[in-house]
C-alpha cells in the first residue's frame, strides 16, 4: 500500500470516526427542549391533580389525542369534557419519566404512572399502575403534546 493510500484510509476513518461522535452528541438546544418537556409534564400532573382544564388545554395542541387506560380513543375535547363533568378524577399522581428523546421539534417520553382515580371512573378510591408514552412537539413556538398513551400495567 502506498503512503498516499495508507493516508487517505487514515483521513476516511478519522472522518467517519468524527460523523459519529458528532451524532451521538446531545446539543444545548436537545437538553433545553427535554428540560422544557419535563417541566410540561410536572404541569400536567398538576392539573389533573388540581382538575385545571385551562392548564390542560394550553397544554395540549387542539389535535391532541389518547389511547387512555379505558382502552378508548379520544381527543382534547373529549378529555377535558370529562374532566369538567367530574367523570376522569385523578386523586393521586406520580409520574416518572423513563425516556426522554428529542428529536428536532418533537419529543418522546415514557415511563410509568401511579394513580388513584376518584370521580367516575370505574376504579374510583383504587390505585393502578400505568405505562405511558407522550409525544411532544414545538408548534408555534410553544411545546404542545399531540399524543398520548397510557394503559394499565398487568399485575404479577
Amino acid at each position: 500500500m502506498s503512503r498516499f493510500q495508507a493516508e487517505a484510509m487514515l483521513f476516511v476513518s478519522l472522518a467517519g470516526a468524527a460523523s459519529l461522535f458528532a451524532a451521538a452528541q446531545v446539543t444545548e438546544k436537545d437538553k433545553r427542549a427535554e428540560q422544557e418537556v419535563r417541566q410540561l409534564n410536572a404541569e400536567e400532573v398538576q392539573a389533573f391533580l388540581q382538575k385545571d382544564s385551562k392548564t390542560m388545554a394550553r397544554l395540549w395542541s387542539d389535535d391532541f389525542v389518547v389511547t387512555n387506560p379505558l382502552n378508548r380513543f379520544v381527543n382534547k375535547q373529549q378529555v377535558l369534557g370529562m374532566v369538567e363533568s367530574g367523570f376522569l378524577v385523578i386523586t393521586s399522581y406520580d409520574r416518572q419519566i423513563e425516556y426522554a428523546r428529542v428529536y428536532g421539534d418533537t419529543v418522546i417520553v415514557a415511563g410509568r404512572e401511579m394513580v388513584v382515580w376518584g370521580g367516575g371512573m370505574p376504579n374510583a378510591g383504587k390505585s393502578e399502575r400505568l405505562r405511558f408514552t407522550g409525544v411532544w412537539m414545538r408548534q408555534g413556538g410553544r411545546w404542545q403534546q399531540v399524543a398520548r398513551h397510557a394503559n394499565v400495567e398487568p399485575q404479577q
